[in-house]
C-alpha cells in the first residue's frame, strides 16, 4: 500500500460530468440509508483514511496563512515602536504637561488596591446613563492600602496652574460618601472639587499612576470648575503655612521713676491664648516668636489659691505680696492676685450661644476644624437642658447651620456639629455679623449671650480692616452680646485679630493646640469662660516714693490705660469669670536699692537710703462693673510692710511658682530684665513651689522649660 506522501503526489482525475456525480450522489445515499436503517448514527472506523488523507492535506494550505501571520506580528511590533515614541514625546512636552492629571506614586504592593477602583470607576462610567439609586462599591478582592486611600500630609498643589481641581482629586481617596449628608460650610449645593474632565487613568514611562476620579464624584462634578485660591484651601492633606502667623507688637515695660510717674493703671488679662502657642512651639522642638509671648498671659494659666470672697455681691478679694527678686539682688516682687467669686451650677444664668465656625479651606488640617469640633461637643455636654445653641458657618459667605436649639436636643446639636467640612475663602466679616443678628434674635435678657467664635483668624474676604471689625464688635458689646475666641492653628494664625476682638468684645481668647486644653478650656474652667462675675475690671497702683524707686509692670503691655481712664466707665476694660484668678507682678526697686535710671542733674533727688522707711510701699484699687450694671464699684488694699517676705524661699507657694513662669517668659522674649537668670533657675525654683497639682499643669510646665533648653530658634525648612 502507498504511503502518505505517495497518495498525495497521483495525478488529478479528470473531474465526472454533472449528471454522472448527481447520479452517484443519490445511488450513494440510498445505499446509506439501507445499509444503516437499523445501526446507530455515527462516524464508522472505515473513514479513518479520509482523515489521515485530510490532515496530510492542512499544512499545503496554512502556509499562506502563517506567513500571512507573521507579517501582521512584525508591522504590529513596528507600529507599536513608533507608537511609543511618540506617546513618550506627548507625554513630555510641557505643553500637554500643564493639562495632564496630577501624578501619584505607584507603590508595588498597592497595585491592586489601586486597580480595583479604576475598574469600577470604569463600570461605573460605562452605565452612568443608567439610573442609579445606590452608589457601587469596591469589590473586596483586594484589601484596600490605608496609605494609598490617606492624603498625603506633604503634598500641596503648586499655585495658579491649570485644572486645579485635576490636581486636588488626585489626592482625594476613592471612597463613598458617608450615609449622612456632609455640611460644607452651610450652603447645600457648595461645589465640589472634582473635575468632569477625568474620565481615565494614565501610565507614564516614569512610574507614576495618572489617577481617575471615583464614579461618585464624576456623577456629582459641577461643569465649572472654582476659583485657584479656593482650590489651593480645599486641597486635602495640604501642609500648613509657615511664618504667616501675626502678633500685636508691644514693647516690653521700661522702668519707671516712681516720683516722675507714681500711677500705673492696667485693665486685668484672663486670655491664655499664648501660653497654649507657645507650648504648641515648644512641643515642635521651636522657641516661639518673642511677640507671641505675654507674659501675663503665661502666668495667668495657671490656678492660684487665693483666698475667696464670701459673695457675689463682691466678687473679688485682693491678695498682695511682696518678696525678694530671685533674678536680680537688690530688687524685690510685688505680687497682685485676685479671686473672683465661684458661682454655683444651680445659680448661673442660662447660656444663649451661638457657635461661629470658621469653615474655610485654611481650616482643613487635623489642629484645626477637626479639633475645633471635638472641642465643641465637649461644650456642649456641660451645658443645661434650658440653654440654647445655634451654629453658622463662613467660608466664601455665612448662614446658619443649625437655628436656635435646646440643649436638651443634644444628640442633634452634636450631629450638626460632626457634619461640619471645610473649604473656600473666608469671610470672617460676613460670619460675624449673621451669629450676632441670630444672637439678638433669640436675646436672653436675663441671661449670658455671647458669640463663640472659632477660627485660625486668617480673614481674606468681606471687612479684613481690624478697626472695622473692632468698632462692629464693641457696639454689639453694648447690647449685651459678649464675644470669645477659640483659635487654632500655626503657621497664618491671627493673634493680633483674635487678641483685639475678645477684648473688645468682653470676652476671651484662647488657643486650642490639643484635646486636652480643649477640655481645660470648655470643661474644667466653661463657668469661667462663659459667665462673668465682673466687667470692665481695672487695677490702679500708686506707689510710694519714699519707698519705692522705680518700678515695672511685668506684662500687660496689650493692656495698658490712662491714668484718668480707671475713673472713665465708658472706657472698656477685661472681664473676669465665675471662680477665676488673675495675677500682676512688679519688678520694684526699693529706695536705695540699685537704679535701673539714673536720676537727672536738675531733677529732686530721690530720698536718701539712711531714711526710715515708711510703712507701705504702694496702695491698690480694683474697680469692676457687676455684669448687669453700668455703674463701677472700688475695692482697695494697702501694700504695707506686713505683706512682706525677707526672703524669697518663705514667699507664698503661689507667688514663688508665678515668679518662676514670669521668669520664664521674660527670657523668652530675650531676658532684657533677667540678666544671668536662666532656664535651670527656673526648673529649680518651679519645682520647689509646684505644689497642689491636680491637672498636672505644672508638671507640664517643667517638661515645657526643658524643652526650650533645646529648642531651635527658628522652624526647619521643609526639604
Amino acid at each position: 500500500m502507498s504511503s502518505d506522501p505517495d497518495i498525495t503526489r497521483l495525478p488529478a482525475s479528470p473531474p465526472p460530468p454533472p449528471d454522472a456525480r448527481d447520479a452517484a450522489v443519490q445511488q450513494a445515499l440510498l445505499r446509506f440509508d439501507r445499509k444503516s436503517a437499523a445501526t446507530a448514527q455515527g462516524i464508522s472506523t472505515d473513514i479513518r483514511l479520509i482523515e489521515r488523507t485530510a490532515a496530510s492535506l492542512r499544512p499545503s494550505r496554512e502556509r499562506p496563512v502563517m506567513k500571512r501571520t507573521r507579517y501582521l506580528l512584525a508591522a504590529s511590533l513596528a507600529c507599536l515602536v513608533v507608537g511609543s515614541g511618540a506617546y513618550l514625546h506627548l507625554i513630555r512636552s510641557p505643553q500637554v504637561a500643564q493639562f495632564a492629571p496630577p501624578l501619584q506614586p505607584r507603590v508595588a504592593s498597592n497595585e491592586a488596591a489601586q486597580a480595583e477602583p479604576t475598574v469600577q470607576a470604569k463600570k461605573e462610567s460605562e452605565s452612568q446613563a443608567q439610573p442609579q439609586t445606590q452608589i457601587p462599591t469596591a469589590t473586596p478582592a483586594a484589601k484596600p492600602n490605608p496609605e494609598a486611600a490617606a492624603p498625603s500630609a506633604a503634598a500641596a498643589p503648586p499655585p495658579a496652574t491649570p485644572h486645579v481641581e485635576d490636581r486636588i482629586l488626585s489626592r482625594v481617596a476613592p471612597q463613598a460618601p458617608a450615609a449622612t449628608d456632609r455640611v460644607q460650610g452651610f450652603m447645600p449645593g457648595t461645589p465640589s472639587p472634582y473635575s468632569a474632565r477625568s474620565r481615565g487613568d494614565y501610565r507614564t514611562d516614569d512610574g507614576f499612576n495618572r489617577a481617575s476620579p471615583p464614579a461618585f464624584a464624576q456623577q456629582m462634578a459641577p461643569a465649572e470648575s472654582l476659583p485657584d485660591h479656593t482650590q489651593r484651601e480645599r486641597v486635602f492633606g495640604a501642609a500648613e503655612p509657615a511664618g504667616r502667623d501675626k502678633f500685636a507688637n508691644a514693647p516690653e515695660n521700661a522702668f519707671q521713676i516712681a516720683r516722675d510717674a507714681p500711677v500705673s493703671t492696667f485693665s486685668i488679662d484672663v486670655d491664655t491664648a499664648s501660653y497654649a502657642f507657645v507650648r504648641a512651639q515648644l512641643n515642635r522642638n521651636v522657641l516661639p516668636p518673642a511677640a507671641s509671648v505675654r507674659t501675663e498671659e503665661l502666668i495667668n494659666y495657671f490656678p492660684y489659691d487665693y483666698e475667696a470672697p464670701a459673695s457675689a455681691d463682691e466678687p473679688f478679694r485682693a491678695n498682695v505680696a511682696v518678696f525678694p527678686n530671685p533674678w536680680a539682688e537688690g530688687r524685690k516682687l510685688m505680687r497682685i492676685g485676685i479671686k473672683g467669686y465661684a458661682l454655683q451650677q444651680t445659680n448661673r444664668p442660662r447660656a444663649n450661644l451661638v457657635f461661629l465656625i470658621d469653615t474655610s479651606g485654611s481650616m482643613q488640617p487635623q489642629n484645626r476644624l477637626p479639633l475645633v469640633k471635638q472641642s465643641l461637643a465637649m461644650l456642649v455636654t456641660q451645658l443645661q437642658p434650658e440653654d440654647r445653641i445655634a451654629i453658622v458657618t463662613y467660608a466664601g459667605n455665612a448662614g446658619t447651620a443649625l437655628e436656635p436649639t435646646s440643649v436638651s436636643e443634644k444628640a442633634k446639636i452634636l450631629t450638626t456639629i460632626d457634619r461640619l467640612e471645610a473649604g473656600g475663602s473666608t469671610a470672617g466679616a460676613e460670619g460675624i455679623r449673621h451669629a450676632y443678628a441670630l444672637a439678638e434674635q433669640n436675646f436672653d435678657a436675663s441671661g449670658v449671650n455671647r458669640v463663640i467664635l472659632a477660627t485660625d483668624g486668617d480673614f481674606n474676604v468681606g471687612i479684613t480692616n481690624r478697626d472695622e471689625l473692632k468698632g462692629f464688635v464693641e457696639r454689639q458689646r453694648e447690647k449685651g452680646i459678649f464675644l470669645s475666641i477659640l483659635g487654632v492653628g500655626m503657621g497664618n494664625y491671627n493673634d493680633a485679630l483674635a487678641q483685639t476682638l475678645a477684648q473688645n468684645g468682653n470676652g476671651v481668647a484662647a488657643y486650642i493646640d490639643t484635646i486636652n486644653e480643649a477640655r481645660k478650656v470648655l470643661v474644667e474652667e466653661a463657668s469661667s469662660t462663659l459667665f462673668p462675675i465682673g466687667k470692665d475690671v481695672k487695677i490702679q497702683v500708686e506707689f510710694n516714693p519714699a519707698a519705692v524707686a522705680e518700678y515695672r509692670l511685668i506684662g500687660y503691655e496689650t493692656r495698658l490705660l490712662n491714668r484718668d481712664d480707671f475713673t472713665n466707665d465708658k472706657v472698656d476694660a477685661g472681664d473676669v469669670g465665675s471662680g477665676q484668678t488673675v495675677t500682676a507682678l512688679y519688678d520694684i526697686v526699693p529706695v536705695g536699692g540699685p537704679r535701673t535710671v539714673d536720676d537727672l542733674r536738675y531733677g529732686a533727688r530721690a530720698a536718701a537710703s539712711g531714711a526710715p522707711s515708711p510703712a507701705e510701699y504702694a496702695f491698690v484699687k480694683i474697680r469692676y462693673k457687676l455684669p448687669r450694671s453700668d455703674r463701677s464699684v472700688v475695692i482697695s488694699t494697702p501694700v504695707d510692710r506686713g505683706s512682706e517676705s525677707a526672703r524669697f524661699e518663705e514667699a507664698p507657694l503661689d507667688a514663688r511658682f508665678a515668679t518662676s513662669v514670669a521668669a520664664f517668659g521674660e527670657i523668652l522674649r530675650g531676658g532684657k530684665h533677667t540678666g544671668q537668670f536662666g532656664y535651670d533657675d527656673v526648673l529649680r525654683i518651679a519645682s520647689a513651689a509646684r505644689g497642689d497639682d491636680p491637672y498636672a499643669y505644672r508638671a507640664e510646665f517643667l517638661q515645657l522649660v526643658r524643652a526650650a533648653k533645646t529648642a531651635s530658634a527658628m522652624q526647619p525648612l521643609r526639604p
